[in-house]
């Protein structure tokens, strides 16, 4: 991704999918392109994913060092600057291999805050959660069209030819699963905020009183266009 476009890069909740993606499988596919040293490996990894998930070095370097501990990467001299360079070995191509073929775990999700948050928001005194449920779809809302101004620049680089297209694919491939993510996400607030006034309206029924009206929120200004934007 061109480093211009690196500060439009919303700093949202979703940078905790870092947990979730292998830093050490990124690192030998990388590796598998030629012998690199850290702070290259660092840079190519935020090419690659836009910086969506920032490495530091000494990241990097633990990784590269538990890598070598294992047999998938060694040492492999230097380059002129006197950089150390590491290369993927045959045990670190097989796992490779391995890692693209197998199917990524769902069975054991990551925490998500905003799920946690909104389960311990039912029934917690002075907490209006519909209020909560407002407050983050705009900001859902908001994220998810910075995203999709951002892969209109991706997609204008890729067609334009004038930077390195291999990087701008894989950059465009990751702000797409951040559009669906913010799309699914401001679906599911939708649904729990409809949720919460079917659940009052019966609960007002079984004891003759009426449920609290829906408040009429705004939309967002930005959300006025496409109203789920979806990759092409």
């Amino acid at each position: 991704m061109p480093r211009s476009l690196q500060r439009w890069l919303p700093r949202t909740a979703y940078s905790v999918y870092i947990l979730s993606m292998s830093i050490r499988h990124g690192l030998l596919a990388l590796l598998e392109h030629g012998p690199r040293y850290g702070s290259q490996l660092r840079s190519e990894f935020e090419s690659r994913t836009g910086a969506t998930w920032p490495l530091n070095v000494g990241q990097v370097y633990t990784t590269l060092n538990r890598l070598e501990r294992d047999g998938m990467v060694a040492q492999s001299g230097e380059d002129e600057a006197g950089h150390a360079l590491y290369a993927i070995t045959d045990t670190g191509r097989s796992e490779l291999r391995s890692w693209f073929e197998t199917p990524v775990d769902r069975s054991s999700p990551p925490r998500d805050e905003l799920a946690i948050k909104l389960a311990m928001a039912v029934g917690a005194p002075g907490v209006d959660i519909r209020a909560v449920i407002q407050s983050q779809r705009h900001h859902t809302v908001n994220a998810m069209q910075d995203y999709t101004r951002l892969k209109a620049q991706a997609l204008a680089a890729i067609e334009s030819g004038g930077s390195q297209e291999r990087d701008d694919v894989a950059w465009l491939l990751v702000l797409e699963q951040l559009i669906f993510q913010t799309e699914a996400e401001a679906r599911w607030l939708d649904h729990c905020e409809v949720r919460l006034i079917r659940l009052a309206a019966a609960a007002g029924r079984e004891t003759g009183t009426a449920a609290p009206p829906a408040p009429v929120t705004q939309a967002p200004a930005a959300a006025a266009g496409p109203r789920r934007p979806r990759p092409d």
